[in-house]
């Protein structure tokens, strides 16, 4: 059986008329064949601009509803990506012009790239859709609408039919500024620490921290002599007969003692990386790492 075609439909947009019109362009004329046909038209209204594309010709086989929908399948398909590969960066940025204007630009800039690393899938949040769980939820979306329209504005069905797809970038862009405070925290935690170390004089020359296989400390000179507790000016910690458990006093007892160097020692798997990285930042150039010399040897015993 052979049906006459004729379909419409209209697109309007703000932004990315152009890679629209080509992407349309491209691959609607890829689908062309024999009996089919694809015209577009491009007509400015304001500051939206509409495309008008055409699909007529003779299907061959079929149900004509079925080529109907398959065709507005294949223009919401293009649609979901052009919104996934370029207008999620510009929506992003709206949520944190609107929801943390109170940032500088700078700081706009890196929340959002942090908010594009949960949002492609470098960390992930609870819940959240992952891309290819947001391209298939804007298809759904954009299938249903054009069932019943021939008119589509992107900026508006973005806005008011892919709510639940803005809602998981907010998560994202909200759980970026708490990653960007806590960064800046730890910063401003840094800067304050290195001012302690700077303003005092080192107490012994060098500090050698043992880690055993409980993620314990205990420190000695560069004699390997245990280091006096009376060097640590208050702080409850026994050296000589007891171990540090706790890694914010193995910080302070480093500040207290100002060392201008200190050697971590041990290959323990539960050896406190985040804590060495801020050890590391506070004694900048003074840290070093061995696993193989006799205090190394002793600990592993």
């Amino acid at each position: 059986m052979i049906w006459e075609m004729n379909q419409c439909l209209s697109i309007g947009a703000t932004q990315h008329i152009d890679l629209l019109k080509a992407r349309l362009g491209r691959e609607l004329h890829l689908a062309e064949g024999d009996y089919i046909r694809v015209n577009l038209k491009e007509k400015p209204a304001g500051n939206i601009t509409f495309l008008s594309c055409d699909f007529n010709g003779t299907l061959r086989g079929g149900r004509q509803s079925n080529d109907e929908l398959l065709f507005r399948h294949f223009v919401a398909d293009i649609i979901s990506d052009i919104i996934l590969n370029h207008w999620e960066k510009a929506i992003v940025a709206e949520i944190v012009r609107e929801n943390y204007y109170y940032f500088n630009d700078e700081e706009k800039k890196i929340i959002s790239q942090y908010s594009s690393n949960y949002i492609n899938g470098e960390k992930m949040l609870h819940g959240q859709m992952d891309r290819l769980d947001r391209k298939s939820f804007i298809i759904r979306r954009l299938v249903e609408f054009l069932r019943q329209n021939d008119s589509i504005v992107i900026d508006g069905f973005i806005r008011f039919r892919l709510k639940e797809y803005i809602n998981d970038l907010k998560e994202a862009v909200d759980q970026a500024v708490d990653d960007f405070l806590m960064e800046r925290e730890y910063r401003e935690f840094i800067q304050l620490l290195k001012y302690f170390v700077e303003i005092q004089d080192p107490k012994v020359e060098l500090v050698n921290v043992l880690v055993n296989a409980q993620g314990a400390y205990k420190l000695y000179d560069e004699k390997h002599n245990a280091i006096s507790s009376e060097f640590l000016e208050g702080y409850i910690l026994d050296v000589i007969d007891n171990e540090i458990n706790y890694e914010d006093l193995l910080i302070s007892a480093l500040i207290t003692i100002a060392p201008n160097k200190i050697v971590f020692h041990g290959t323990s798997p539960n050896k406190p990386d985040n804590t060495l990285e801020t050890i590391k930042h506070v004694f900048t150039g003074r840290v070093l790492e061995c696993s193989g010399c006799k205090l190394c040897q002793n600990q592993q015993q």
